[in-house]
């Protein structure tokens, strides 16, 4: 037989040779790209104090201020203490704050309408916002200024701070514009003789730095808007002395400034005044030059960042609402479908279901659990078989079945194959139509088979889940757990029951109709997750799928974190694979189409695309409490968390749980959370980079205790011990057990054909489907 002969279609090997790490180092690089430029926008647009400049009133001493300075021109030279006034009848027209897309244009048009230019100190924020407002200034022959970066008051701002700021306003001139410039006008500043000593000592740094301060002699006040008359008389001299007008572009509504500038221009020029830039007014050389090509793009760079990061708070604002909207609508959607499922359970499914059940149980190495798990099967108030399929296990699991010489257990050793390969051992050597399967290491109670079976009353029904409840729930990880599968789990069966679309019986404890499972082929090989698999197929071949949530088994959950992301490593990577295998439902009509159109959807937003989004939540939480209003970040959470608790203790009065362990819900935000969207993140990467990932066998910690008594399978006819008294007997239990030190390994044991798959035609001289095997 040829070595190189191609696997059926839809069949590969599970092995993963090589790990992928790769995928952390890009959600790494992700987090931190993301958390820059959350950075970036909180500073630009968050620390940046839109004030008007004649707004804020300076105060304080001024001791270390120059005579020469206060009683000087307006152009400071700070570093020498030099001073330079405007000539007679000249007029400087200043604008701050800009450019602005709506105001700067218009006041631009009117100036190219009087033949008039004029200084703009611009911000460095809105350069960058709006760099073709500032290519437009300077084309058009005005002049150019910094202003800051962020409008920041220089004087109550750290050294470093204030060359930062002035840095990166030069940087944005230099991308947006192609040119730098040496003019300064601090925010908040007046006149020369309004100084104070921290004004100076920031105006004596910047021109350390080569800058020159440029303060003003008439200030038209029109960020106060006192309308068009009382802003021309604000700018008009009332001598011929030359004077530095401040205006604003910027900042508000400045419909009055452009108003006032028509009438203020023509009415000096009639009275003998001309228009300059304030380099020309004082008669100094021109302080903008073309930017050095390192400046210009570095500035580009900062530029694209700064509009980049626009974009990206734009896009994840929206996306954080629409998830928000959506994990609202999908709780109220969950509640009210459990409140419908409840209602809806009280009425009888048919006639009483009372035919024997086959119980199939598959082993490898559940030595820690099977007695219990055996036990608690024969206790049942339902007649069983149960059949025994030990995978090859090395640590004695048949031999202890075995020797406990129960009625009505069998006990069925085949080579190591796999899950799916002992199930369908099972399916082939069951007596019965109606099969009950279940893992080795959960306990099922008195009544749980004969619930789980009644639903086959309806002919329609080809599987039921029951309700896996965590038996090990002492400690946090523990209780976290126990959340989960109450609220999270239990809570969407009931969603999934009612929309018929129910993607996945539980392998802990579902039941199935043999015909049914016959008819699809028996439990497939080519997933990680079996259970899904095979309820996604039964789905589409036309099967309705329900949950009995009286139908309780008891299960033993992993005791560590790394133990606890094995197995949703597993499970999601599974489930994946069982979305794509079933990809087609979404096309195709019936019950097929409802696990497409409903089901298939909601695991994709839900447990795929929202668990994606998570840690930008996270990023962006930080950034809402460093940022933006914490008291409303922090009342946003509390919503959510509260909204999380109700559904927690609806759930765990639907399960007839105590709602003690909800305390620790809060806290499970902070661990819990994160862990399961890392899983889901490693999952999508792996999925994606098209990696094997090895079948991986939970550790068992023996935590599942053994009935006291047991007894042979019959009707239903003796009492029922209450469920919840055997249930918190169990969990005491079970806590005491569960600090045992959890102990041996996973071997890999030799390949081997199943009676399923010598009844499929794999026997010997054929070649079977490629299988997993646990190691």
């Amino acid at each position: 037989m040829s070595k190189n002969r191609r696997r059926a279609p839809g069949r590969h090997s599970s092995a993963r040779t090589v790990p992928l790490r790769t995928h952390w180092l890009l959600l790494t690089t992700l987090v931190l790209t993301l958390s820059a430029a959350l950075l970036l926008q909180g500073y630009t647009r968050h620390m940046f104090d839109g004030t008007a400049d004649g707004a804020r009133t300076a105060g304080g001493p001024a001791l270390t201020v120059p005579s020469q300075v206060t009683s000087g021109g307006p152009v400071i030279e700070g570093a020498a203490g030099r001073t330079a006034g405007p000539s007679p009848r000249t007029v400087a027209l200043t604008f701050d704050d800009g450019p602005d897309p709506v105001w700067t244009p218009k006041i631009l048009d009117v100036l190219r309408a009087n033949d008039v230019h004029a200084t703009f100190f611009t911000v460095g924020t809105q350069v960058s916002e709006h760099p073709e407002l500032a290519r437009r200034i300077v084309a058009e022959g005005h002049q150019i200024g910094v202003h800051t970066f962020t409008h920041t008051d220089l004087g109550a701002a750290a050294a470093w701070r204030r060359s930062l700021e002035l840095r990166e306003s030069q940087l944005a001139l230099a991308g947006a514009a192609g040119v730098t410039t040496s003019l300064l006008r601090p925010p908040y500043s007046s006149t020369s003789d309004a100084l104070t000593d921290r004004d100076w000592d920031a105006v004596v740094q910047a021109g350390q730095e080569g800058y020159l301060t440029v303060l003003t002699t008439l200030d038209s006040e029109d960020w106060r808007r006192p309308g068009v008359d009382s802003i021309v008389a604000n700018a008009t001299p009332q001598n011929t002395d030359g004077q530095i007008v401040l205006m604003h572009d910027a900042g508000g509504d400045r419909a009055q400034t452009v108003a006032a500038l028509e009438q203020l221009i023509p009415r000096l020029k009639a009275a003998g005044f001309s228009f300059t830039t304030v380099s020309a007014a004082v008669r100094l050389p021109d302080p903008v030059r073309p930017s050095a090509a390192a400046d210009h793009w570095q500035g580009l760079a900062l530029v694209t960042a700064l509009r980049a990061s626009d974009e990206v708070l734009a896009v994840l604002s929206w996306l954080l609402w629409a998830a928000g909207a959506v994990s609202v609508l999908r709780a109220v959607a969950v509640l009210v479908a459990a409140r419908r499922h409840v209602r809806m359970r009280r009425r009888p499914w048919g006639a009483p279901v009372t035919e024997p059940v086959s119980v199939i149980v598959p082993a490898y190495n559940e030595s820690a659990g099977i007695e219990a798990a055996v036990r608690s099967l024969l206790a049942s108030d339902h007649p069983v078989e149960i059949i025994v399929v030990d995978d090859g296990s090395t640590d004695g699991t048949a031999d202890i079945v075995e020797a406990l010489r129960l009625p009505g257990v069998r006990v069925i050793r085949q080579q190591n194959a796999g899950k799916p390969a002992a199930l369908n051992t099972g399916i082939a050597a069951a007596s019965h139509e109606l099969l009950v399967m279940v893992d080795g290491d959960t306990v099922f109670e008195t009544d749980a088979v004969r619930m789980i079976v009644q639903p086959f009353a309806n002919r329609r029904v080809g599987a039921v889940s029951g309700n896996a409840k965590v038996v090990n729930r002492g400690g946090l990880l523990g209780r976290w757990q126990h959340i989960e599968y109450v609220v999270g789990f239990n809570l969407d069966r009931r969603l999934f029951d009612l929309a018929e679309c129910m993607p996945t019986v539980p392998g802990a404890v579902g039941a199935f109709r043999r015909g049914a499972l016959l008819r699809v082929g028996g439990v497939s090989d080519t997933t990680l997750a079996e259970d899904t698999d095979l309820t996604m197929a039964l789905c589409r071949d036309g099967w309705r799928v329900v949950y009995e949530e009286r139908a309780k088994a008891w299960t033993e959950a992993p005791a560590s974190l790394g133990a606890l992301w094995k197995q949703r490593y597993r499970w999601c990577y599974g489930t994946l694979q069982a979305m794509w295998k079933h990809r087609g439902a979404l096309v195709q009509r019936g019950q097929a189409g409802k696990l497409g159109r409903r089901g298939l959807l909601y695991l994709l937003t839900f447990q795929v695309l929202l668990p994606l989004l998570a840690p930008v939540v996270d990023v962006f939480a930080v950034y809402g409490l460093v940022f933006l209003d914490p008291v409303r970040i922090l009342g946003l959470w509390s919503a959510f968390l509260l909204l999380q608790v109700l559904m927690g203790v609806y759930a765990f009065r639907l399960d007839g749980e105590r709602t003690g362990p909800l305390w620790s819900l809060p806290l499970q935000q902070f661990v819990y959370r994160q862990l399961m969207y890392l899983v889901v993140v490693q999952s999508v990467f792996t999925a994606v980079a098209g990696s094997r990932l090895r079948w991986q066998r939970m550790e068992r910690y023996g935590s599942l205790p053994v009935a006291r008594e047991s007894a042979p399978a019959g009707p239903a006819t003796r009492p029922v011990p209450a469920g919840l008294e055997l249930a918190e007997s169990w969990i005491e239990e079970a806590q005491a057990a569960a600090s045992a030190t959890p102990g041996g390994g996973l071997r890999t044991g030799p390949g081997g054909a199943s009676p399923w798959a010598a009844a499929q035609g794999h026997g010997p001289g054929s070649e079977p489907p490629a299988r997993r095997r646990r190691g």
